[in-house]
């Protein structure tokens, strides 16, 4: 049994987008996710789960990361977690505020000294739940983001947000807020910024079409097909039109207060090798370029 998360799971990311109408295609045509009809100039999108959305794409003259949505379990915990990231440095928006976007509710958003926007959300009103399709996104999985210091940032997100520590690789933490083994991954890197969005698919074969489909409109597979190792999920990444790398995953592990911690050396593969299963061919340039190239808009 897991339990005690004052957050209950992550909803979504905003990104800025410089051509919006070919964004938009893209996450509608070939990514598959659901339009979400809103008033304004942000284009939002939506999976099969019931989420109100899970991307939303914000017209900008730049390139970055403007916020990530977790969800609170009540507007105590919200509040809560806002006032440790006041102690703990971050700007507070004033709130809880009633959001203007789809699904409502109340927020409140975090500004971490490093740029990134973390909003908080309490009471949203679930969207259409639609029939599982296999190769089309359920939800959000994770997002993984890129830090100088990923102790220190992990830190943050155990003693400030919440989260619990699922295991330690040699150049990642994988955090949890609820029974998947992680829906935050800290990457250590050279930048601060955003290393890339999971989309949970169904099921393994629903990552294989999705990845077809990929590949038949002309988006090549920057990493995978494979299995990662921490969260045993499968992967494939790609690069979208605007340069943000995007994660088809499935198959996440489901852990509770039980599960033992993993270190560095619980995770090592023999040479040569990218990921579990050993078929992963190495990433390609493009996705690792990509990978460091998304900073925060926040």
């Amino acid at each position: 049994m897991t339990t005690g998360f004052p957050i209950s799971g992550i909803v979504s990311v905003d990104l800025l987008s410089r051509d919006l109408a070919s964004h938009t295609a893209f996450y509608r045509d070939v990514w598959g996710l659901e339009p979400v009809d809103h008033p304004g100039d942000a284009r939002f999108f939506s999976g099969t789960g019931g989420d109100p959305f899970l991307l939303a794409l914000l017209p900008a003259d730049a390139h970055g990361l403007a916020a990530i949505t977790f969800r609170c379990v009540s507007e105590e915990a919200m509040l809560d977690v806002a006032a440790r990231a006041a102690q703990a440095g971050c700007t507070i928006s004033d709130g809880p505020a009633a959001a203007t976007r789809p699904g409502g509710g109340r927020m409140i958003d975090l500004g971490l000294p490093s740029g990134c926007v973390v909003r908080l959300v309490h009471g949203d009103t679930p969207g259409n739940l639609r029939p599982e399709q296999i190769d089309r996104a359920v939800r959000l999985s994770h997002v993984n983001i890129n830090t100088r210091d990923v102790d220190a940032l992990a830190g943050f997100y155990e003693t400030v947000l919440g989260f619990r520590l699922s295991d330690r690789s040699k150049a990642m933490a994988f955090l949890r807020c609820n029974s998947d083994h992680h829906a935050v991954v800290l990457a250590e890197a050279p930048v601060e910024g955003l290393n890339h969005v999971a989309f949970l698919l169904p099921e393994l074969e629903g990552v294989m079409f999705a990845s077809g489909r990929m590949r038949d409109h002309g988006f090549e597979i920057g990493w995978g097909v494979g299995r990662h190792g921490p969260g045993n999920n499968v992967f494939a990444y790609f690069v979208d039109p605007e340069g943000y790398v995007v994660e088809h995953t499935a198959d996440i592990l489901q852990v509770d207060d039980s599960y033992r911690v993993g270190m560095p050396e619980d995770w090592t593969w023999p040479p040569g090798r990218t990921d579990r299963w050993g078929i992963a061919p190495p990433k390609s340039e493009t996705c690792k370029a990509a990978q460091i190239a998304t900073g925060f808009a926040g």
